[in-house]
């Protein structure tokens, strides 16, 4: 087997550190395991700036996107047990997405549609259904951001948000492009539908009591408030706002605390981006992926998630949104990037690694060619402000031997 070389690995807390000192990120962790063997942990800086208190290994953090996968192994393991198949319509589980309708080519207003098929649960799976997000380009992104739909806060359940989300056209007829959105939180509101439980009900009774994840909710922990990281932003204006950034005076700018922060009282259980959890829990995770499921999901479906669905890659397909990885050089799976062809992609991997991220620069790969789990967490919004996931990868591959 291919090892690490412990000097090369021991740059990466140097590197974290040029971070903390530069006041880009306020803390941050990182964990590399080989063969199920951790064979580098490293922490450094505060995860409450203005509390003092330090970045922890027992840290909890918001996942934000990086909840998707969770979501996406959920849905594959009720397609496992005969529940239905990744053709079906959405429509067959939520009635409000029948009779769809699409954006004209060039629409310059939402009222500006043409009659389309209804998204089925694999284009959901792999966003080329036709949703959006509010902070996409285009109509249908500002149209959403106007009509505030989005699957956080404590004003609508998630049965409300979905037909909301129904009422608007697609961006594109399903199947002809790719473009990141709420399609795995609406794949959250099947899971309910399909099981009769609350989302997080499915996720602890099915994933989260088997793998040991005791700390990964939709809720922060009551035991584990004091541990609850502050989450920051180097942007002037609207964190949320993807791909314009309007730097301030002060590059971590506290955006949501430990004391009032909407993940205390959650109303919507967010498949898409509303999981928190510790680095450990998400590691239990991402060794079930490389494992072959852990007896909670077969290893053939889980190669089966893990190959890219897409014609080529995510370039290929026009994207117009943001996303969490670079989109030449990457393919898309089910919840997941997949790499095929890292020069393309710029950035060190091997071909068939597995890998997602969220909106607060958290991160993670499965690499299936040195069996490994690479996970890194911190808290700042958005994570497009700096160049730390491509960094770090260069930092893992550069330390094998």
């Amino acid at each position: 087997m291919t090892t690490f070389d412990a000097t090369r690995l021991n740059r990466i807390g140097d590197w974290m550190q040029t971070y903390i000192d530069a006041r880009r990120f306020a803390g941050a962790s990182v964990l590399v395991a080989q063969g199920g063997r951790e064979v580098y942990y490293h922490d450094c800086g505060l995860r409450d700036v203005a509390a003092n208190q330090p970045w922890q290994r027992d840290t909890v953090a918001r996942i934000y996107s990086m909840t998707k996968p969770v979501t996406s192994v959920a849905i594959m393991m009720l397609a496992e047990r005969g529940l239905f198949h990744l053709d079906a319509p959405l429509s067959d589980f939520i009635p409000a997405f029948s009779d769809m309708r699409c954006l004209v080519s060039g629409a310059t207003s939402i009222d500006q549609t043409e009659a389309c098929a209804t998204p089925t649960l694999h284009q959901l799976l792999t966003h080329t259904s036709g949703l959006s997000y509010g902070f996409n380009p285009g109509v249908l992104g500002a149209e959403m951001a106007e009509q505030h739909i989005e699957f956080r806060g404590d004003k609508l359940t998630m049965a409300q948000m979905a037909v909301k989300v129904a009422a608007l056209p697609l961006a594109f007829a399903p199947g002809s492009r790719w473009e990141y959105s709420v399609a795995t939180d609406v794949l959250g509101r099947v899971i309910e539908v399909v099981t009769g439980k609350t989302l997080e009900q499915f996720f602890i009774d099915e994933i989260f009591d088997p793998l040991g994840m005791n700390e990964t909710r939709f809720v922060v922990p009551p035991a584990a408030k004091d541990r609850f990281a502050a989450c920051y932003t180097p942007l002037a204006g609207n964190a949320f706002s993807v791909g314009k950034v309007d730097t301030g005076a002060d590059t971590l700018r506290q955006l949501d605390g430990a004391d009032k922060s909407p993940f205390l009282y959650p109303q919507i259980q967010s498949g898409g981006g509303g999981l928190v959890g510790t680095i450990d829990d998400y590691l239990k995770f991402t060794e079930m992926m490389r494992t072959g499921g852990a007896g909670l999901i077969g290893p053939k479906t889980l190669d089966f998630m893990m190959r890219n669905h897409l014609g080529g890659d995510i370039a290929s397909m026009g994207p117009r949104s943001f996303a969490e990885q670079p989109m030449e050089g990457m393919g898309f799976g089910l919840g997941g990037a997949v790499l095929l062809d890292p020069g393309r992609a710029r950035a060190p991997g091997s071909i068939g690694d597995f890998s997602w991220g969220g909106m607060a620069s958290t991160a993670f790969w499965i690499d299936p060619v040195f069996d490994l789990s690479v996970i890194f967490f911190t808290q700042l919004i958005p994570s497009s402000a700096y160049p730390a996931r491509p960094q770090l990868r260069a930092l893992v591959h550069g330390a094998l031997t």
